[in-house]
């Protein structure tokens, strides 16, 4: 089965300040129909411009985007602004972060929903209307008929995801990019979202970019993980073997600050912190970008980046030490 998107070696740098920022570093990856990526780090990590980059919402000055950004047989990276449009809501949807900033607060949820629904001139205003009444049920929003009328104002944080995922399949794209759709909800709506975005993707065949922080998340929700770190992808995997071995002390050091549920011995287990932040993307360190917060750094480290490698079946690394690193 051919792939419904392939990125290859993307990058978009910004010039700022007289230094050339560095976001995105050459990231590559494919996603088949249907697939549930997960693409995780901190914050300042480059996931969300990844996305954006592959949207072309990206491009020009101040930001430079390079690479070869493939899908659904056509490429992304010659295509006018004009074909771009048709690609972005409609053969690609995006859910973005805080939903209160991204829905129009002095119109209601209902005239937003039937504007991205006639963007591609098939429907009628009656015809928009009772689609957007459908996406609401859909996403699980009670009384749709009657909400289409409200405000955003009105909607919960929880329910405002909802008309935000709403928003992204109103013209039933192929793809589904929810840049950490769960941010800033509490634990039981966080499950909810997840759970509905897995059922839209078996009911409506649909492939899924889930950007996020939390590694739990990622256990839940997707088939494979992308981990990424000061713009670079730094371990790939299935989520399964990613929790069984992570192989990056990158990617040990997110698990080891998470906290887990368990025995007496799980409880009492004390975090562990990484050391330091993230470089900043002005000024990234020389050889492997996580050495300086690493314990595991050695001077091979510091003076070379480490080679991408298969540590098994779908299994990737770039780190001199994954091989051989224990586990925490």
């Amino acid at each position: 089965m051919s792939a419904l998107l392939e990125v290859a070696n993307l990058s978009t740098h910004f010039h700022s300040g007289g230094h050339l920022v560095r976001a995105v570093d050459g990231v590559s990856f494919t996603l088949d129909a249907g697939g549930v990526l997960g693409i995780v780090g901190e914050s300042g990590c480059g996931k969300s411009v990844a996305a954006m980059s592959i949207l072309r919402l990206i491009d020009g000055k101040p930001g430079v985007v390079a690479g070869d950004i493939q899908f659904d047989g056509q490429d992304l990276r010659v295509l006018d602004e004009s074909g771009m449009r048709k690609v972005r809501g409609g053969k690609i949807g995006m859910i973005f972060q805080e939903p209160m900033t991204s829905l129009n607060p002095v119109l209601t949820v209902g005239r937003q929903i039937t504007e991205a629904i006639r963007l591609d001139g098939s429907f009628s205003n009656a015809e928009a209307r009772d689609r957007a009444v459908e996406l609401l049920r859909l996403v699980r929003i009670a009384e749709a008929e009657k909400r289409l009328d409200d405000y955003p104002h009105h909607f919960s944080g929880g329910m405002r995801q909802r008309v935000m995922i709403a928003l992204a399949l109103s013209r039933s794209p192929k793809l589904l990019i929810a840049d950490e759709p769960t941010t800033a909800l509490d634990v039981t709506v966080q499950a909810q979202i997840l759970d509905l975005l897995l059922d839209l993707r078996d009911r409506l065949g649909m492939a899924i970019i889930l950007i996020t922080h939390d590694l739990g998340v990622v256990a839940e929700t997707c088939e494979r993980a992308l981990v990424m770190y000061a713009g670079r992808k730094i371990e790939e995997a299935s989520v399964a073997d990613l929790f069984a071995s992570p192989l990056h002390p990158y990617t040990r050091g997110l698990m080891n600050s998470v906290p887990r549920l368990g025995d007496e011995t799980s409880r009492r287990r004390r975090l562990l912190e990484i050391p330091g932040v993230v470089p900043s993307p002005a000024a990234m360190p020389s050889g492997c970008r996580f050495a300086p917060r690493c314990r595991l750094a050695e001077d091979r480290c510091r003076a070379a980046y480490p080679q991408w490698r298969a540590y098994g079946a779908g299994h990737f690394a770039a780190c001199w030490r994954a091989g051989e690193a224990p586990h925490d």
